[in-house]
């Protein structure tokens, strides 16, 4: 008499349900690892937004620039040669890493050289809550990220300023 070799049907559905269950642990945590990505990635543009901000605000007499004129300062009365303050991707307000992102220039005031403006928000949103992100977060010209939790975008005033009862992130 031979002898068979090979696997059982018991034994190969016993593997398919052990790796099953493996998957079934391991998506959720990837999943949430990818939104806790995606959220960091939108905080931290928003703080190079800021960081930019601060920097061609020292060099344009205190008056903040809209995303334009931080990516291509030549274009907004900077000698030649001057550096960019954000990269072209920042500010082509794309979605990226499942956020979108947008910039709210506010007014240019008296005393403010041209081009200039006194205010700004940046924020950025989730492009589908809950599968590329859970908190939407704005930063204005104060420095200061807020987030809300369902979201959306924080609260501005007109000014634009973020709205004192926005939740600040630590």
């Amino acid at each position: 008499m031979k002898s068979q070799k090979g696997f059982t049907l018991i034994e190969l559905l016993i593997v398919v349900a052990i790796i099953g269950i493996i998957a079934a642990i391991a998506i959720p945590s990837l999943l949430r690892a990818r939104i806790a990505a995606n959220e960091s990635g939108a905080i931290g543009d928003s703080r190079t937004v800021s960081s930019a901000e601060v920097a061609y605000s020292s060099s344009n007499g205190g008056a903040f620039g809209t995303l334009a004129c931080l990516a291509t300062p030549t274009a907004c009365n900077f000698a030649p040669g001057t550096t960019s303050f954000v990269d072209s991707q920042i500010a082509s307000l794309l979605t990226k890493q499942g956020y979108n992102r947008m910039f709210f220039p506010g007014l240019a005031s008296v005393g403010v050289p041209d081009p200039g403006i006194s205010t700004f928000v940046y924020g950025a949103t989730p492009t589908v809550v809950a599968q590329t992100g859970n908190r939407g977060f704005a930063i204005d010209h104060s420095g200061l990220i807020c987030f809300t939790v369902l979201g959306g975008l924080p609260l501005t005033t007109s000014g634009p300023a973020l709205d004192q009862s926005c939740t600040p992130l630590k």
